[in-house]
């Protein structure tokens, strides 16, 4: 997972619109995917010094699958550098996985900032739901070795966190 899209949608996901890049002063006139220009892969183009830049004048924030493919290629050659220099495993990824909050329903975004209470200005696009829900995501603290224990617990029990509240109430 790592803020695109993780199957190939191209076929039917370019929402009918053209990616929203520049590139060295020329707009990309290739379809767009599902992926996002977000602000982490928009530090990832400066930081590695593409000569990326999105059209202001656009009013959406989806980028081509070729464009996805550079930034991704970009990012695998910054962790394997940096891995190399830190002496760290290529295995052993320092940088929290990014999860692609732009495959759920914008229904399901809505409800997941509602009931944590995010509060946001009204009228946000599913990309800017998907964006806000996201920094809220990495915030939450997990203890992984008591979720998987929980989470191997229910599948070998063959539960379900529903059935746990109909159990209590009998």
């Amino acid at each position: 997972m790592n803020g695109f899209s993780t199957e190939d949608d191209s076929r039917d996901s370019g929402h009918g619109q053209i990616c929203c890049l520049v590139e060295e002063g020329q707009r990309c006139s290739r379809p767009a995917g599902n992926a996002c220009y977000s602000k982490r892969i928009a530090k990832t183009v400066q930081q590695r010094k593409l000569k990326l830049n999105i059209d202001h004048s656009v009013r959406h924030i989806y980028i081509c699958d070729y464009h996805k493919g550079v930034i991704q290629s970009v990012r695998k050659r910054k962790k394997r550098d940096s891995d190399d220099e830190t002496g760290g495993s290529p295995d052993h990824d320092i940088d929290m996985p990014e999860i692609d909050l732009f495959q759920l329903q914008v229904n399901t975004l809505r409800r997941y900032k509602r009931h944590y209470k995010l509060q946001t200005k009204p009228g946000l696009n599913k990309a800017q739901l998907a964006e806000t829900v996201g920094r809220h995501f990495r915030t939450i603290p997990v203890i992984e070795k008591e979720a998987l224990t929980y989470f191997i617990y229910m599948v070998k029990n063959n539960k379900s966190r529903f059935d746990q509240k109909h159990d209590s109430h009998s």
